[in-house]
């Protein structure tokens, strides 16, 4: 148990809960009376309902962490960026990878359509878990059998999203380890393919199903790889963001048509192999540079909405807190104010071992 990120956590959970609660009921309402007449319309109250909540995370990572990112691409995909539908192909490196994709979608003013394909278990967390759903990720088993049929179906639910969405798959199908580095590379040796030094080999029965069920209406897919710089003392993780440690991270983002992928199965795996050979051949030379060969987008600087929305649920809480402490008698503060810090402090420690790496056995560093 990390007791520094517990009590880390706690300020920035308690936020979380509260308004998260709130928004969940909301939700809730919203589901029951207005998505059997409107799907459409639920989905655009739901989405802005719903970007409240994802708002105190950046915030959080931003201004609470100091946490930066700096992207590098071409023009005219920034320009794209959040006014057409598009998937997301990063690489998988860290458990606040999800939270990055929405750094850059609050950016481009699509933060209330981005989704993500996460591991069932994501629907179950406290709050987070719950806004998810009816948010409409995609909760899979990482079992293809099980999981093919939900993929399909929740592809085509997406045919008339009324926004730009973007759809974020991490075909690795894990984060990065050590131990897993070294999986992969024993398997590349084996199999005679080219060795990885900074990625998986992709999974690509996913990718595939999401390239041929949604490029009828989604245009392009983002090649996203996110690159840590060497020779800063903190990595980005949820750990990390609550300690209040600042860290930084460089994405590149390289789009391609859907329309210039290949037609059959087969190619479009093979496409995304090689996809992910050129990412490991960029992050290569990001180590050796320490930068990308596209310019940095110098326009992508911290949200000050996130840091408003965040200032005004503050004052809201502390606000709506002292008034109802006010109606207690002294021994009831003190029990209320145990109860809610132990449960705070409960939610915090479930999403710490949720998010926690198992024990490495390989001791390599990545």
């Amino acid at each position: 148990m990390d007791i520094g990120g517990i009590i880390g956590g706690i300020p920035v959970i308690a936020l979380f809960i509260f308004t998260g609660i709130l928004i969940n009921l909301i939700q809730v309402i919203c589901y029951v009376t207005i998505r059997p007449m409107s799907k459409s319309k639920f989905r655009r109250i739901n989405g802005a309902i719903a970007e409240l909540l994802w708002l105190e995370l950046v915030w959080m990572m931003e201004w609470w962490s100091g946490f930066e990112v700096k992207l590098y691409t071409d023009v005219k995909t920034f320009h794209l960026m959040g006014k057409e539908h598009a998937i997301l192909m990063p690489n998988h490196i860290s458990d606040s990878d999800t939270l990055l994709t929405w750094v850059l979608a609050q950016r481009v003013g699509c933060l209330r359509s981005a989704l993500t394909i996460v591991k069932k278990e994501t629907q179950f967390l406290p709050v987070f878990g719950w806004t998810t759903w009816f948010y409409e990720f995609i909760f899979v088993n990482r079992n293809w059998a099980k999981d093919e049929s939900k993929l399909r179906s929740s592809f085509e639910a997406l045919k008339d999203f009324p926004m730009p969405f973007w759809m974020t798959i991490f075909v690795e199908g894990t984060r990065l380890t050590s131990d897993k580095l070294f999986e992969a590379q024993a398997f590349a040796s084996s199999k005679g393919y080219p060795i990885p030094k900074h990625v998986l080999i992709p999974k690509t029965k996913g990718i595939v199903t999401a390239v041929q069920s949604l490029r009828s209406f989604v245009p392009a897919i983002y090649d996203v790889t996110i690159a840590v710089p060497k020779n800063q003392p903190y990595f980005p993780t949820l750990l990390t963001f609550f300690k209040m440690q600042p860290c930084k991270v460089k994405v590149h983002i390289k789009r391609y048509p859907t329309k210039d992928l290949p037609e059959s199965d087969q190619g479009i795996a093979q496409w995304c192999r090689n996809r992910f050979l050129a990412k490991d051949a960029l992050l290569d030379n990001f180590a050796v540079t320490g930068t990308f060969e596209e310019d940095e987008i110098t326009e992508f600087r911290r949200s000050v909405k996130s840091l408003i929305v965040t200032l005004v649920f503050i004052i809201l809480l502390l606000l709506g807190g002292w008034i109802y402490l006010q109606r207690l008698s002294t021994g009831w503060r003190y029990i209320s104010l145990a109860t809610i810090i132990g449960t705070v402090t409960i939610v915090v420690h479930i999403f710490l071992e949720f998010t926690k790496l198992p024990p490495q056995k390989n001791k390599a560093h990545l």
